[in-house]
């Protein structure tokens, strides 16, 4: 069940990159945010009340609200018209406990590869939380492309390794993917300092 929702995790958050790369229209991507958000909190709650006390299920789903609070946050932000630091600094948060998340996933579960993803997620939520939170635009546009990255290689190709049984949770692979992160958001980081091309005007 986690894993469906990994999956749409990875498509609200390509939605939500489109709307900071100006692409998606703000209300437009609202209603994905409220759908994503819905099953992140659904799906947690299921897992917990079947969980029969069992703590480390229990763990496992208690990260996933970080999203759908995040994302229902969003979403009703975006069609209210509220200010974004809200969600902003809700975002500190979410970096904060990412990285808990991430050293749990590290020394306790030895999922390698979901401590570098639990990681990637801190760096991801930290932006948000410059952008909205602190109103540091200038970094949209990098946010907007770290996002788009982090919506394939953090939840869409992982959800599709676990539902079709292919994922392991090995050193290597965990290497892997924070190799080209790093190479990845380097680049972007030149790129996205590169001044943007201007529309012609029109007479």
């Amino acid at each position: 069940m986690a894993s469906v929702g990994l999956l749409y995790v990875g498509a609200v958050l390509f939605v939500n990159a489109m709307m900071l790369l100006g692409k998606v229209e703000a209300k437009s991507a609202a209603i994905l945010n409220l759908f994503a958000g819905a099953l992140q909190v659904v799906t947690p709650t299921v897992i917990i009340i079947t969980a029969g006390g069992d703590p480390a299920a229990i763990m496992g789903a208690s990260g996933i609200y970080l999203f759908g609070f995040t994302y229902l946050y969003v979403g009703i932000g975006l069609l209210a018209g509220l200010s974004s630091t809200g969600v902003g600094w809700f975002s500190l948060f979410v970096a904060i406990a990412a990285l808990v998340y991430a050293a749990h996933n590290a020394f306790v579960v030895r999922d390698y590869p979901f401590a570098v993803i639990w990681v990637l997620w801190s760096f991801l939520w930290l932006l948000f939380f410059l952008v909205l939170g602190l109103g540091r635009a200038e970094l949209t546009r990098y946010t907007g492309w770290v996002t788009l990255v982090e919506a394939w290689l953090t939840a869409v190709i992982p959800a599709f390794l676990l539902l079709t049984g292919r994922y392991t949770p090995s050193a290597t692979l965990a290497l892997i993917l924070a190799g080209i992160c790093v190479v990845a958001f380097g680049g972007l980081w030149m790129y996205a300092r590169l001044p943007q091309e201007r529309e012609p005007s029109h007479a």
